[in-house]
């Protein structure tokens, strides 16, 4: 699979059902080839347009299935207190 056809893909958490948004990149181990993290774009500070975004890393042993329009990822939420 290419990355173009992996951006194309929604990602979403089985762990409470919430879109994360779309890949925009990979993390790749140059010695191995193997696939590290899918990296998605976070949201802006103000409107998406002032402020730096931030990125989302899923660990690719946190990605469940990879479909044919989506991405499922295992990201349990933090227990509250």
């Amino acid at each position: 699979m290419r990355l173009c056809e992996l951006r194309e893909k929604e990602v979403i958490n089985v762990c409470n059902c919430k879109c994360l948004g779309f890949v925009a990149d990979i993390d790749i181990d140059v010695c191995t080839g193997m696939v590290l993290a899918l990296i998605i774009p976070g949201c802006g500070k103000v409107w998406g347009i002032f402020g730096k975004e931030s990125e989302i890393l899923i660990p690719w042993k946190q990605v469940v299935r990879v479909g044919p329009d989506i991405i499922l990822v295992e990201i349990p939420e933090p227990e509250h207190r």
